[in-house]
């Protein structure tokens, strides 16, 4: 529940009315943070929801990709990013045009795989590899990348994404655990960019056996971020939204969570009468947890770290994420 004594948060709902703004932030956001927002939720169903309503300003408590696909969705809103070097490595991974970097290649998961990780270089050498083969683009992109892909897809999705293209090869972008549990539900081809979560990456098979063996009992939700070990080994593989109706909507009490600690926020709260434990304790991205409540007053008193997108990009990254729309 927000602090509506504390002198900081008092100024931001002052700012936030003066300046008709909306606050939003992701799920991976600090505990107070979140308490001060209008809205919480994974980054994509943020923006949806900002371009919906009627305001001038868009707060957006998260990492500099998701602050980009609100300006994409919200053009004519002014879009701030309270940590503007808030960035996501992972997005970074992968670069429309620039310098080669070629990144470790890892075998396929299967006997007779169906899915590789070729070397990498930038998006537009993989494409040029692999002519005329649909991209699609995970959310977690930069907006130039969006605009260089045919679709994109969010963590939830991103099988129906894959299933609704013609072609029965794809290339996914830009992480490989998630381009890995993508091919294990599909048939199709996927070629997968090296990219990964640094924080989903490094959970173990041996995390989840000793948490398991710390909790029994308990059921073990894993983004599909994680290695495709441990997704295997999970009762429930899902986004963080989908985490939270999962939790809701379960008669289970007890939860083993696979994310990032943010989510634990929202978890404990709508949920008061379970228990979640998490998969590790240091699964946290200092990039999401850069943003305080100084963060936010600041953006709105100064009205400086405002992200924008150029329009040719912004067009093109809008009909990547409309195409994904599209899909039932």
């Amino acid at each position: 529940m927000t602090n509506t004594t504390d002198p900081i948060v008092e100024e931001i709902i002052r700012l936030k009315k003066e300046k008709n703004a909306l606050i939003l932030a992701h799920n991976y956001q600090r505990d107070e943070v979140q308490a001060i927002a209008d809205f919480t939720g994974d980054s994509l169903e943020l923006s949806r929801k900002a371009a919906g309503i009627d305001c001038d300003v868009i707060v957006f408590c998260g990492v500099h990709f998701m602050a980009e696909s609100a300006a994409i969705l919200s053009p004519k809103k002014t879009v701030l990013l309270p940590e503007p070097d808030a960035g996501c490595p992972m997005a970074d991974m992968v670069q429309v045009s620039s310098e080669r970097r070629v990144w470790k290649v890892f075998p396929g998961y299967k006997e007779q795989p169906s899915f590789v990780f070729p070397h990498t270089y930038t998006l537009r050498d993989i494409k040029a590899q692999y002519p005329g083969v649909p991209v699609v683009a995970y959310v977690n992109t930069t907006a130039e990348v969006k605009a260089e892909s045919d679709i994109c897809c969010t963590s939830a999705n991103v099988v129906r994404v894959i299933e609704s293209l013609s072609s029965d090869t794809v290339i996914c972008i830009p992480d490989r655990n998630l381009s890995m549990w993508a091919q294990k539900n599909t048939d199709k081809r996927v070629i997968a960019w090296d990219g990964f979560c640094h924080v989903h990456d490094r959970v173990t098979i041996d995390d989840v056996d000793a948490a398991r063996l710390a909790h029994p009992g308990a059921l073990f939700m894993a983004h599909p971020e994680c290695r495709i070990e441990v997704l295997n080994a999970a009762d429930h593989v899902t986004s963080t939204s989908g985490m939270l109706r999962y939790a809701a909507g379960s008669s289970a009490r007890e939860f083993i969570i696979g994310t990032e600690l943010g989510l634990m926020y929202r978890l404990r709260k709508e949920n008061p009468g379970k228990v979640f434990h998490p998969l590790r304790n240091d699964m946290i991205c200092p990039n999401m947890k850069k943003t305080t409540l100084n963060s936010v007053l600041r953006a709105l008193k100064e009205m400086k770290s405002i992200i924008s997108v150029s329009e040719d990009v912004r067009v093109k990254a809008k009909k990547a994420l409309d195409a994904m729309l599209e899909v039932k």
